[in-house]
């Protein structure tokens, strides 16, 4: 992996975030698109962030727009109710049986206040029962807004993988700022967007108001990328995954079959790259946000290990990890398909020729075989 991804991972993997408190991944992102020149920066009303390279004069009819979520599952300190007792808010999916006797940090005025849950206040949300909320006994006084994660280490590499306290999904943003620093670096006419959003753990709500706020150029095709758990038939290390749907939709075919296209035609080139095409049924993506605002939108993702934090074979909360060579592919992948300026298909290349192949050899002999069934 190139020094420039790993540093871009590893210091996004260390930025703590949660739901709606985004801020200090937003500070990253602002300070890195300050150093790029050849990288526009745009915040819409509701603080997503919007990144355009653009280089040549003639503008590409559908350029391509990458979309990644900048907050994980996650708490925000609310007020403290005791001297070591702390009162928060939790945001986002994690079962309820993994919080009580958990270790907690708390980032408060500039650095990390370690504790303890002991008591949790639960409710169902869409059809699940979920943690609202939380208690927490703390070292040390924590300041009202802090962001809490769990109490886990900073990103470390292990082998070919890397843990981290979050890697959903903010190892999607660090793939989708290396992608375009890599287009903002070369040569030739390139047009290309990033889409950073907020929220998504309550229920894309990021996304829903991106759409809303018109920061999204209509023109643009939309790949929501994220990192989803691993599943059978989808392994880490067998490169990125071609999302055909969530548990939620289908999406649609015309830019399915040209991102896979150009993953064939890179694997060619490229003998090492590797990639994996799957319905990825675990969770549902910001793809239905933009399908259901009118924009052209398929999902990409990275498999990863313990969903959520929830190691569910040790029972416990663990370390979030994702493949290095899976991230670096992805990297690849997006950088060829913002270079392609070829329209989405209306079919898959491959499944045509399948049938015009099946055509030629069984249509004569049905013909020659219809009096073994009789009818009209």
């Amino acid at each position: 992996m190139k020094p420039i991804y790993r540093k871009t991972l590893v210091d996004l993997l260390t930025v703590p975030t949660a739901p709606l408190c985004e801020e200090y991944v937003v500070g990253y992102i602002r300070r890195w698109a300050d150093q790029r020149p050849g990288i526009e920066f745009k915040q819409d009303e509701y603080g997503n962030i919007r990144l355009r390279v653009k280089r040549g004069s003639k503008p590409a009819a559908a350029p391509m727009l990458f979309s990644a979520h900048m907050d994980h599952p996650g708490f925000e300190a609310e007020k403290m109710i005791g001297p070591r007792q702390l009162k928060a808010v939790w945001r986002g999916w994690v079962a309820p049986e993994y919080f009580k006797g958990t270790g907690v940090r708390f980032f408060s005025d500039g650095r990390w206040v370690r504790g303890t849950i002991k008591s949790t206040k639960t409710g169902v949300v869409r059809g699940r029962l979920r943690v609202l909320s939380a208690l927490a006994e703390v070292k040390t006084p924590v300041e009202p807004g802090s962001i809490g994660m769990w109490d886990l280490p900073d990103p470390a590499v292990r082998g070919k993988r890397i843990f981290a306290r979050g890697c959903d999904d903010v190892g999607g943003v660090a793939a989708v700022l290396c992608a375009l620093e890599e287009l903002a670096r070369g040569r030739g006419p390139v047009e290309a967007y990033a889409l950073l959003t907020r929220a998504e753990e309550v229920g894309w709500a990021g996304a829903i108001a991106a759409c809303k706020s018109g920061i999204i150029p209509r023109r643009t095709r939309i790949i929501a990328v994220e990192t989803s758990s691993e599943i059978p038939g989808v392994q880490m290390g067998n490169g990125p995954i071609l999302r055909v749907g969530d548990s939620l939709a289908i999406f649609p075919n015309p830019l399915c079959a040209h991102t896979a296209r150009v993953a064939k035609e890179l694997a060619k080139r490229r003998g090492s790259f590797k990639w994996q095409r799957k319905l990825m049924d675990g969770g549902s993506t910001e793809s239905l946000a933009y399908l259901e605002y009118g924009h052209e939108s398929i999902g990409m993702c990275l498999a990863l290990g313990n969903y959520h934090n929830m190691d569910r074979i040790r029972k416990r909360i663990g370390a979030e990890h994702i493949d290095l060579s899976d991230f670096e592919a992805l990297v690849k992948w997006f950088v060829a398909l913002a270079k392609d300026r070829r329209p989405s298909l209306d079919h898959d290349p491959a499944v045509r020729r399948v049938i015009a192949k099946q055509d030629r050899t069984w249509s004569a002999k049905l013909k020659r075989t219809r009096g073994r069934i009789g009818g009209q």
